[in-house]
């Protein structure tokens, strides 16, 4: 049975596709088998192959199981705007419900590991009352929270941590990211965040590095 992760963020641009690539490529070094799926992406280009998404090509790219792209991002939005306001501008309803099914058949194939990743953070609406939350609930996987070391990360972070196991699902652990250059306290804050979170620090990645390194998460995450 295969190991499968939903990413979430304290924010949008916190890094979960970086993340989220990399953790697939560490499954990879170890000689396992990965799939992806990010079932919705707004701010898709145009191409002769139709509507594709940058961060949805390079989760496509380190999947060793044979997807299409459609099955990796089953609603590619061309808005780059919240995706429930891209999907009613194009005259389209997210349900939770259908997106989990279609995560399920990928899940389903039984990839040594497989991860699903949201849009923006656990909150972002999907309808008039459903969130992203909703698809992780339904498919009932952990979830790893991938957090932008900055200013005010302490509480998006807590309360994202607090929201996810309100939610009745395990916090397998998070991931410390730098999408800035120069932050204050930067050290100070992912100790303070290991002492409040009741889940492992999985990976820290500074601001400098080129890529995120496949080979710093925690083994626990593959057996």
């Amino acid at each position: 049975m295969g190991r499968s992760y939903f990413i979430t963020g304290t924010d949008t641009g916190v890094g979960k596709t970086s993340v989220a690539v990399a953790l697939l490529q560490a499954a990879i070094n170890r000689g396992l088998s990965t799939a992806a799926v990010k079932p919705v992406a707004a701010g898709c280009e145009l191409t002769s192959e139709g509507l594709r998404n940058e961060d949805a090509l390079l989760l496509h790219k380190v999947c060793t199981t044979t997807l299409t792209y459609e099955q990796v991002n089953p609603f590619a939005l061309e808005p780059a705007i919240a995706p429930h306001f891209a999907a009613m501008r194009e005259g389209l309803h997210l349900d939770a419900r259908q997106l989990a099914v279609h995560c399920q058949k990928t899940l389903d194939l039984n990839a040594d590991l497989t991860v699903i990743e949201g849009a923006g953070g656990w909150r972002v609406p999907l309808n008039e009352t459903q969130t992203f939350a909703d698809i992780a609930i339904g498919l009932k996987v952990p979830v790893i929270l991938v957090v932008d070391i900055k200013l005010g990360c302490l509480n998006h972070a807590l309360l994202s941590a607090e929201a996810i196991c309100a939610d009745g699902l395990v916090l397998a652990g998070w991931v410390a990211n730098q999408t800035h250059a120069d932050v204050e306290c930067h050290a100070e804050m992912i100790a303070d965040l290991q002492g409040r979170l009741a889940c492992p620090l999985l990976g820290s990645f500074s601001y400098s590095a080129a890529c995120l390194a496949a080979e710093s998460f925690n083994q626990a995450l593959f057996v």
